[in-house]
């Protein structure tokens, strides 16, 4: 559904070139859903804006949704659907009213987008908010009506741009469940977003990119399985002998903190090796991986902190 060869994007600055983006390869292949993560200012959005033909490439070529990124970007964008991190629906506008006028747009017959406009507000769960204007529908609905737009004239794939910014965790959660509907429904969706709990509970795959380069790529799981090990941190009086014994152990007061692969397994042998040297535990922690782990190991920066600070 993409697949896109050495995409770049170099921008001319008063203090010299900028390369945004340096030769990206992306594929994503039909009905999978793919999350794309990255620190700010480092080629997440320029990625997208050319991806959705918002922004000439300066090198590279793409096909999506089978038509050839540079030289057929109408085939481009008649094949797949776009929803920005704003609002995209007319503030001044009733619900169906906006929703007819851009099916309309499509060209779709008056009997057809009404027909189609009936069918998304049922999908979205707008049912019951037909007449309400725009402006007065909370911010979940909203993010639901911009995904109806999207979905006007029945594309192959699907862009998300943020989708669940600024929504409350109820919402977030609701939004979540029309997304993964939409894979249910073979809808190829690629979505960008801040939040590692997003990523890791919708996407089949994951690409991170940081200074406009692809740094790592996989399944949530994959990518975890990648960060060295599991981390301990155990609770004890002789923290700096259990240090000696561990590569990079980080000691602060009475806790010692480390990685070992698979600890869940490795745990049991690892106590009774430190019972045996009379060593005394007070307590024992055994954290899996997360994304921010991942995303850590990858960029050295922390997505979640960037995410809260958003």
């Amino acid at each position: 559904m993409i697949k896109a060869r050495g995409l770049a994007r170099r921008f001319t600055t008063k203090a010299g070139p900028v390369d945004a983006v340096k030769g990206v390869d992306i594929e994503v292949a039909e009905g999978e859903l793919v999350g794309f993560l990255g620190p700010n200012g480092a080629g997440k959005s320029t990625t997208l804006r050319m991806l959705t033909t918002l922004l000439q490439p300066t090198a590279g070529e793409a096909v999506i949704a089978g038509h050839d990124l540079l030289t057929d970007p109408a085939g481009v964008r008649r094949n797949i659907g776009y929803v920005g991190q704003k609002n995209g629906s007319g503030q001044d506008q009733r619900v169906a009213d906006e929703l007819e006028f851009q099916a309309r747009f499509y060209g779709l017959s008056k009997h057809h987008a009404r027909r189609k406009v009936a069918d998304l507000l049922e999908r979205f769960d707008l049912q019951g908010l037909e007449k309400r204007g725009v402006i007065t529908l909370s911010g979940g609905q909203q993010r639901r009506l911009d995904i109806a737009m999207g979905m006007l004239h029945d594309p192959q794939l699907l862009f998300l741009d943020e989708p669940s910014t600024a929504l409350d965790p109820q919402s977030r959660r609701n939004l979540w469940d029309h997304i993964r509907q939409l894979k249910a429904d073979g809808v190829t969706v690629f979505l960008t977003t801040h939040y590692l709990d997003e990523a890791d509970f919708l996407s089949d795959r994951l690409l991170v990119i940081d200074h406009g380069s692809i740094v790592g790529e996989g399944s949530p799981d994959e990518l975890k399985q990648r960060v060295s090990g599991d981390l301990v941190v155990l609770g004890t009086p002789q923290a700096s002998i259990v240090a000696s014994k561990f590569e990079n152990a980080v000691v602060e007061g009475e806790q010692v903190s480390f990685r070992i692969p698979n600890g869940d397994r490795a745990l049991p042998g690892l106590l009774r090796d430190l019972d045996n040297i009379g060593v005394e535990l007070h307590s024992v922690q055994v954290h899996r991986p997360t994304l921010d782990d991942v995303f850590l190991t990858m960029t050295g920066r922390s997505l979640r902190e960037e995410a809260n600070a958003a």
